[in-house]
């Protein structure tokens, strides 16, 4: 039997989006050759930046390929102000762009009574995992939210869990996501942890990308340090795929910082490089998502995914 076709995602339309699988996503990043672009979407902050479309639609509009939507509430998802009143579904036919959510990892402390959205909503719990498939995410991150106490340990041992109620077909991120994770693992210098043994534990465990913080967003983070171990990503079992982060509320600095730090995140030959939403309302400022999106992969494929929506 031919193997199936994919489209690479950075040319991928509406068309190509609704036939994709879970490995078809995951094929279809490897062969955009690291110029993919993830937008986050943090969705109990606000309705949104613009009135009348979420912040969802508007970083698809600015060269988002992928959009992951951080403390949506899966207990209450009437609680969940940024998507405006639709459902995950009805937000995919609008942005016709693969949409996940991330999960925080439960860990060792009790969830905070000071809270601010609703942790267990978002917890990694078997019943959240259950309804992300259930609602028609794409792929799910698994991390820790801050002041629960997770390690570690904890997002391995999530992961396992998270692939055997999901099956072969979910795509699932893992590793080190913001500050949520007590140690400091996966390219800090001052880790106590090998890095490349987290890797091996976290894709036996079931991943199929791996987390990585951002040089140039977070302190200390260098190119050659976060290249070994995405070397390490890919090389220890073929096809798996890498990601950095640009946050560290560096998301909403001045365009050119965002340039620079893109040529970094390049360097270290990641396949999707993810902005956060330390911004305005739930998200990055639009402009940084295109220039993330520009310094990556140029205009002309930034400019197909503004204009592709219904392509």
């Amino acid at each position: 039997m031919a193997e199936k076709n994919v489209v690479r995602l950075i040319s991928a339309s509406k068309k190509d989006f609704l036939e994709m699988t879970g490995r078809d996503l995951k094929k279809s990043i490897l062969k955009s050759e690291g110029r993919v672009v993830m937008g986050q979407h943090l969705i109990f902050a606000s309705s949104g930046l613009v009135r009348g479309v979420t912040n969802t639609e508007l970083m698809k509009a600015f060269g988002a390929d992928m959009v992951m939507l951080n403390t949506y509430n899966l207990k209450n998802m009437d609680d969940n102000p940024g998507m405006q009143g639709l459902t995950l579904e009805e937000l995919k036919e609008r942005t016709n762009i693969p949409i996940g959510i991330y999960l925080g990892c439960p860990g060792s402390n009790e969830i905070p009574k000071d809270k601010i959205y609703d942790l267990e909503g978002m917890l990694a719990t078997e019943d959240n995992i259950r309804r992300c498939k259930e609602i028609g995410a794409d792929f799910i991150v698994l991390g820790g939210n801050p002041g629960c106490g997770t390690s570690i340990a904890n997002v391995i041992e999530t992961t396992k869990l998270a692939r055997n109620i999901c099956g072969d077909d979910m795509l699932i991120f893992a590793g080190k996501w913001e500050d949520g994770i007590t140690e400091k693992v996966l390219g800090d210098p001052l880790a106590e942890r090998d890095a490349k043994e987290i890797i091996r534990e976290l894709i036996d465990a079931g991943a199929d990308v791996i987390d990585l913080p951002a040089p140039g967003s977070r302190h200390g983070i260098s190119v050659h340090m976060i290249q070994e171990l995405v070397q390490y990503i890919h090389s220890y079992k073929p096809g798996t795929l890498a990601m950095t982060f640009l946050n560290s509320s560096v998301e909403c600095a001045d365009a050119e910082t965002i340039r620079l730090i893109a040529l970094q995140m390049k360097e270290t030959g990641a396949d999707i490089h993810a902005i956060g939403d330390g911004g305005f309302s739930g998200c990055s400022t639009p402009e940084n998502v295109m220039q993330l999106s520009i310094s990556l992969k140029g205009k002309h494929y930034t400019y197909f995914r503004m204009a592709s929506t219904n392509k």
